[in-house]
């Protein structure tokens, strides 16, 4: 079974702030080489500087900035780690969640472009760098809101979300996790959901910190070359699908 590189390199997408950048100042303490991939340029490399990082402009709706990051990454050296974490919620200008009766589907096509066909977009031009490593490993950050057996359960908080777009975008990431996990064997391709996290994502009403919102983050990136892959994971262990 091959080991983990003792360098890895890390690409974290939509990593200048909240949970992605936290995420790559985890890894950094850790030994990796992190790229911070950002649609902005100016924040992005702001972040990067910081970080003690590496930056790519990386528009995960855009097919043309993703093939690019690619080509970028690739003639820097290659990639080992990649975590699509770039997502949005599209809520209504008061920060409240648009209930799912009013959800419309150019809201949901908003959303999925991001969420979901940007997850796709990315995992699929960075394959062929993924494959060359020796220990390749893909997190896709999803979220408890994904979980129909939550979803389902009147005794869970997330029965309760009254959305539409954003759990079912998560959802579908979840059997984008699967799906690519059986197809790449050999690869460790993980899903997390790092908890109601305060970032700006939601408009800071979450009750995590990034800090603990990052740990599973961190914890599925690094997981060993015989660890799991197809999962869903919180800082607690397994969820439920």
């Amino acid at each position: 079974m091959p080991t983990m590189p003792t360098t890895p390199t890390t690409l974290i997408t939509g990593a200048n702030k909240g949970l992605g950048y936290e995420t790559a100042r985890r890894l950094i303490a850790e030994g990796h080489t992190v790229w911070i991939g950002a649609r902005d340029a100016g924040r992005g490399r702001e972040a990067a500087e910081r970080l003690g990082a590496r930056f790519v402009v990386l528009d995960v709706t855009d097919d043309a900035s993703v093939a690019a990051a690619a080509r970028t990454v690739e003639a820097d050296g290659g990639l080992d780690v990649l975590i699509n974490n770039a997502g949005i919620e599209v809520r209504r200008p008061d920060n409240s969640v648009v209930p799912t009766v009013e959800t419309t589907a150019d809201a949901m096509r908003q959303t999925f472009e991001t969420n979901v066909f940007g997850v796709v977009r990315v995992t699929h031009a960075f394959l062929p760098l993924l494959r060359r490593s020796a220990a390749p490993v893909v997190v896709n950050v999803s979220s408890g809101l994904a979980s129909l057996h939550h979803v389902t359960d009147p005794d869970q908080p997330a029965h309760m979300f009254p959305g539409l777009d954003y759990p079912a975008s998560k959802l579908a990431v979840n059997m984008i996790t699967v799906q690519y996990a059986k197809a790449l064997p050999h690869f460790r391709i993980n899903s997390v959901e790092p908890g109601f996290t305060k970032t700006d994502l939601n408009g800071n009403t979450g009750f995590q910190t990034v800090e603990e919102g990052a740990e599973v983050i961190v914890r599925m990136a690094t997981v060993a070359p015989d660890g799991p892959t197809g999962g869903y994971f919180d800082r607690n262990g397994v969820l439920p699908w």
